[in-house]
């Protein structure tokens, strides 16, 4: 092989169609833009969302609602999961780490302790955040709670 014997692929270069040669080339008359109308004329720029007139989706479709920017996502953990991880491993405290471990959360979630089911032993819980009534159940049980 030398610079001189290369050539391209055979079928992977195309000549350019030329549009508008005449009846011969089969893409003359209306070179291929079809009869009439705005797209056969030339300057034609159609508008974004431009349906031809029929109401175009953006405005048919309703809007409602809104994103808060400000909203914090939490990563719900009931106490009966907290109880079954300290029975289960025999642990005082039940933190973030233990939760991970366990693989209900990753690494960049916030974790908050909701109070569905029931906490049977005194845990040390420690997370994001919690509800009143978690709160408020496992004291009861003889537990603490701290917020990170």
């Amino acid at each position: 092989m030398e610079l001189n014997n290369i050539r391209p692929a055979v079928g992977s270069v195309t000549r350019k169609t030329r549009i508008g040669r005449g009846p011969g080339s089969g893409k003359g008359g209306t070179s291929t833009r079809g009869h009439k109308g705005a797209k056969s004329r030339s300057g034609y720029k159609h508008k974004v969302g431009f349906e031809g007139g029929q109401m175009p989706l953006q405005r048919r479709v309703p809007k409602f609602g809104f994103k808060n920017i400000n909203r914090v996502e939490y990563k719900a953990i009931n106490i009966e999961v907290i109880n079954q991880l300290a029975e289960a491993g025999n642990l005082e405290k039940v933190g973030l780490e233990e939760l991970r471990a366990a693989g209900f959360v990753n690494r960049h979630q916030l974790v908050k302790i909701l109070a569905n089911g029931a906490i049977s032993r005194a845990v040390a819980v420690e997370a994001n955040a919690f509800s009143k009534a978690a709160e408020k159940a496992i004291v009861e049980a003889g537990g603490s709670i701290s917020k990170i």
